[in-house]
């Protein structure tokens, strides 16, 4: 086959158990990189049009998650999706996109995650679909993906998303299934947190860091205290002031009294060197 797919079916001995076990499983699933049968999964899911709160959570939490061991599951979808798969590359773990398309690079959506695929792959993940090459996605392909996503993982958290998303459709399958369903708490008046604020209301357990994920499924993880420095008193400012929230540039000129020209000098060597990141609109928090 075409791009290096794989395929195999529900009556293979490698099959995942665990997708065995769901309602309507996948007669056959095609896939691309490495594929295992049984791991430690979790999945994080998302709208596609996040706020900058909800790509700061997605990345803190999915950082925790994957430093805990855990393989990273998503959509490949423009938004939280992305940014999921993006952090765990970033922190040098294992990610699987599960797609609502064929998974050959023509049938991929969307198109400019082709090059997020082929270095997902490089890295020891994987991208999969039960939809054979060349199928375009439809409106009934991607809800219907959603049980693949739910039925690999150990459980579900969705980041943002509105009353009427996707993501909700992943934590219903999940619930189904009997999985673990977790929702970050948003603003009562976000669009986008409308969704996880019902999830919560209905049973979800809420989420403010990875730890609680973890601790719900019985992971134990020994928490290193790692305090950043900086090399001189300027960077070791801006450091501790992000320490506790993610600030404007604006905001930490102000805070440290350091000229604006400086600062964006400054924070530039700090991004290149990992300290720091930029979470877009320069908005800065630590990596």
């Amino acid at each position: 086959m075409t791009n290096d797919i794989k395929e195999i079916s529900i009556e293979d001995k490698d099959f995942p158990i665990s997708l065995k076990k769901i309602k309507n499983p996948p007669k056959k699933l095609f896939f691309r990189g490495k594929f295992s049968k049984e791991e430690k999964t979790f999945a994080i899911v998302g709208t596609r049009r996040h706020s900058l709160y909800g790509k700061y959570v997605a990345s803190q939490i999915t950082s925790g998650l994957v430093k805990a061991g855990l393989t990273i599951i998503s959509g490949l979808a423009p938004g939280i999706d992305t940014i999921v798969h993006k952090t765990t590359l970033e922190e040098n773990g294992r990610t699987i996109a599960v797609l609502g398309t064929g998974i050959d690079n023509e049938s991929i959506y969307p198109q400019r995650n082709i090059s997020l695929v082929n270095e997902i792959i490089k890295k020891g993940g994987a991208i999969i679909s039960e939809y054979p090459p060349g199928t375009r996605g439809t409106k009934f392909t991607f809800p219907q993906r959603n049980r693949i996503i739910a039925g690999l993982s150990m459980g579900v958290l969705v980041i943002e998303a509105p009353e009427k998303s996707g993501a909700l459709i992943t934590a219903r399958f999940a619930k189904e299934q009997g999985k673990f369903v977790f929702a970050i708490p948003g603003n009562i008046n976000s669009l986008t947190s409308k969704g996880c604020n019902k999830l919560i209301q209905e049973g979800a357990f809420l989420v403010t860091k990875s730890e609680d994920i973890l601790a719900k499924l019985g992971i134990n993880i020994k928490k290193e205290e790692k305090k950043l420095i900086g090399k001189n008193e300027e960077e070791n400012k801006i450091l501790r002031l992000l320490e506790k929230r993610p600030l404007y540039i604006d905001e930490i000129i102000e805070k440290t009294k350091i000229p604006s020209q400086k600062i964006i000098i400054i924070l530039s060597q700090m991004e290149l060197e990992g300290k720091i990141r930029n979470l877009g609109q320069n908005i800065f928090s630590l990596k």
